[in-house]
């Protein structure tokens, strides 16, 4: 008996865990396919409505902004493009970082890797005008590059790939040696295929880093043809309510089906981090 009482207690939790997270989208996505008229008088609903068509198509279609010339289809675009950029780049430098600590044993491996490590405590926030100052000197504002280039460099992508290697036995190292292998032969032909499952972990957890970025994109970009998501919602002069729930429904597509596509690798990934 305790032990399906174990077990009913286990599932309850998670069933209302679910439940939790779930019922909120529910509310908002059959909310947004309802009329703005209909949300106005009668609140949120529960029952998906007719206009499902209608509101997603305005919300991705209509034209706002100063100019009247953005959409959101091209905020999602750029969000898309910074997140992927800022990824990207994590993972390659993280990875070549965490390579070079774990494999380059110097005097001061310990140290520079504390060095990276305790920029942990340094939020955005406290290095935002320097970091300003520099791209601006570089007249990489209003650019692609201006917005992935000084979020691309991770301490905690560092960290996890650093733990990983360090899991991997040092055998596998003197056998590379033996059949001839050199450091970047070992690490492209030996390292990436095994780090595969950890590479996913870190693309989705940067990815999403990336995609949920406001106050950098907010002070990189004067120029609307650079707006991001999270800023879209406000710079655009979205309308109703409706038009509101659907454009957080669309936002959330993009990192929900990078997360679905590669969720597995990502739970193995944290795992094998330990």
């Amino acid at each position: 008996m305790s032990r399906y009482f174990r077990i009913t207690i286990t599932h309850s939790v998670l069933v209302w865990g679910v439940l939790l997270m779930i019922i909120p989208l529910w509310l908002i996505f059959a909310s947004s396919t309802h009329s703005n008229s209909v949300i106005y008088n009668e609140g949120m609903q529960w029952k998906v409505g007719g206009e499902l068509f209608e509101n997603y198509d305005k919300v991705l279609n209509k034209r706002g902004g100063f100019t009247k010339e953005i959409t959101a289809s091209k905020i999602f675009l750029n969000s898309f493009i910074m997140a992927f950029g800022i990824a990207t780049l994590s993972v390659i430098v993280s990875m070549m970082a965490a390579y070079s600590l774990v494999y380059f044993k110097t005097k001061f491996s310990s140290f520079f890797f504390w060095a990276i490590f305790i920029t942990l405590l340094v939020p955005l926030e406290l290095r935002i005008l320097p970091s300003y100052q520099i791209v601006s000197d570089l007249n990489l504002t209003n650019s692609y590059a201006g917005l992935i280039l000084p979020l691309s460099a991770s301490a905690i992508a560092t960290f996890f790939f650093r733990q990983y290697f360090r899991s991997i036995p040092d055998e596998l190292l003197e056998a590379a040696k033996l059949d001839g292998a050199n450091s970047w032969k070992f690490f492209v032909d030996f390292l990436l295929p095994l780090s595969k499952t950890m590479i996913a972990a870190m693309f989705i957890f940067m990815f999403v880093y990336g995609y949920n970025q406001y106050l950098w994109p907010l002070i990189m970009t004067t120029s609307e043809k650079y707006w991001t998501v999270v800023m879209g919602l406000k710079m655009l002069g979205v309308g109703g309510s409706a038009d509101r729930y659907s454009y957080i429904i669309l936002s959330l597509l993009t990192p929900v089906l990078i997360i679905i596509f590669l969720q597995r690798l990502f739970i193995q990934g944290l795992f094998q981090s330990k």
